[in-house]
Order: structure tokens, then sequence, then C-alpha cells
């Protein structure tokens, strides 16, 4: 493996996330970044758990969104292990899905019926949070290295930073974007029914405990109708 040419690439790919716009395609160029960078990887995506629940992100073909099903139903897995907050693996390896599997019985031989030779499943986490796990996959047995863990694991570091950065300002802009739609609900509430401000928040809220309905979706529902009556 030519290191030189490597972490020049990474720092090329370090300036690229910071340049994106949205979390998506934050995800989406990490994901492109472990197919262009890492030996052997044919395919790449992020997966996210939640409880049992996997979530399947930024896959760059569909066999990666199917393994991650896969892992979810069995409940077993390199990337599945990797992203769970509670084992202190933090790399998984399947170098081989010919050969007879020692770990994840169930999961590996389903797994090279979807054509899968080889994988690898890195956690992504800061010092704060852990997010999930960057899978790379080949077609072709054996083809993950030593060399392409360590790519693996150095790209899997940067793209937790970016992650991370990019979700937080995700979710900032979500609140501003909420606080700013209630604002302009509560405004059409005071108008139109002559309420203070603390009376139009109220009218608001309640409509969301009844309805059991979020407190931004009833402002939108104002903002679009005028609604709801008191």
């Amino acid at each position: 493996m030519d290191w030189r040419n490597f972490a020049r690439q990474m720092a090329s790919m370090a300036r690229d996330l910071l340049a994106e716009h949205t979390l998506d395609s934050t995800l989406e160029r990490i994901s492109r970044t472990a197919v262009e960078l890492v030996d052997g990887c044919d395919a790449s995506g992020i997966l996210v758990l939640r409880g049992d629940r996997v979530s399947s992100l930024a896959p760059t073909e569909q066999l990666v969104a199917d393994s991650d099903r896969l892992q979810e139903r069995l409940r077993e897995g390199p990337c599945f292990d990797a992203a769970r907050p509670d084992r202190a693996e933090r790399v998984f390896r399947i170098p081989d899905f010919t050969a007879v599997p020692e770990r994840w019985t169930s999961f590996v031989p389903r797994c090279r019926e979807l054509g899968v030779g080889s994988m690898m499943g890195f956690l992504l986490y800061t010092r704060e949070e852990e997010l999930g796990a960057l899978n790379m996959y080949s077609r072709r047995p054996g083809m993950f290295t030593e060399d392409s863990e360590t790519a693996g694991w150095l790209l899997a570091s940067h793209a937790a930073v970016a992650f991370s950065t990019a979700r937080a300002d995700a979710q900032l802009q979500d609140a501003i974007a909420t606080r700013h739609l209630i604002g302009e609900a509560m405004g059409i509430l005071m108008g139109r029914h002559r309420v203070t401000e603390d009376q139009a928040f109220d009218i608001l809220r309640t409509r969301s405990q009844r309805t059991n309905t979020k407190l931004r979706e009833v402002a939108r529902q104002v903002c679009e109708t005028g609604g709801p009556r008191r």
C-alpha cells in the first residue's frame, strides 16, 4: 500500500467532508471515499443501530442494505456488533466468506449468498458519542488485509468526526427551523384570536397533547390553514 499517497487522499477527503452542506451528502461522501481509498472495497455504507433496529445510511450499492437487513434479522454480524455500544471491539473483519465461519455462523453463509466475499466493520465514534458502524464489502474472498484494516480504521476515525459535526449541524438547523415555525404559528393565532403570546403557545401545546402530534407539526398546520380553532 502506498501510504504517502493514501495520506494525501485522506487530507483531500477531510477538506471535502468539511465542504459538504448536509448530513446526507456527508455520509454519501464517506461511503464513496471508502470504495475509492480502501484496497479491495467494492461497496460501503453506514449502519446505525437504535435498540435492535438497523438504519442503513448512504449505501453505495443494494448489497450493503441487504447485508444490513440480514444482520438486523439475525441479530448478528460484524457491522451489527461494531455498532453496539456495549461491545469492546471496534473493528471486525471476515476475510473469507468461503471458509467455515468461527463467528456469526448464521450470518456468514446467508451473506455469501448475497455475493459477499469478505467484509469489515468499523465503529464510528468520537470522545462524546458512538454513532454507528462504517461497513466495507468485497465480492472476492481474501481481499481485506491488515493494511486494508488500517486504512479503513483511519478513514473511519475521520468519518466519525465529520458525521458527528454534520449531525450536530443538522440538529441545530432543525431546531432553528422549528423555533421559527412555532413563532410564525403563534403570530397567526395571536392575530386571529387576539390572545397573548403565552396563550397562543398554550393553544399549540394543548392541540399537540390532545392529538398526540408533535408541536412542530401542529405549528405547520396552523401556518398552512390558520387553525386550530380554540
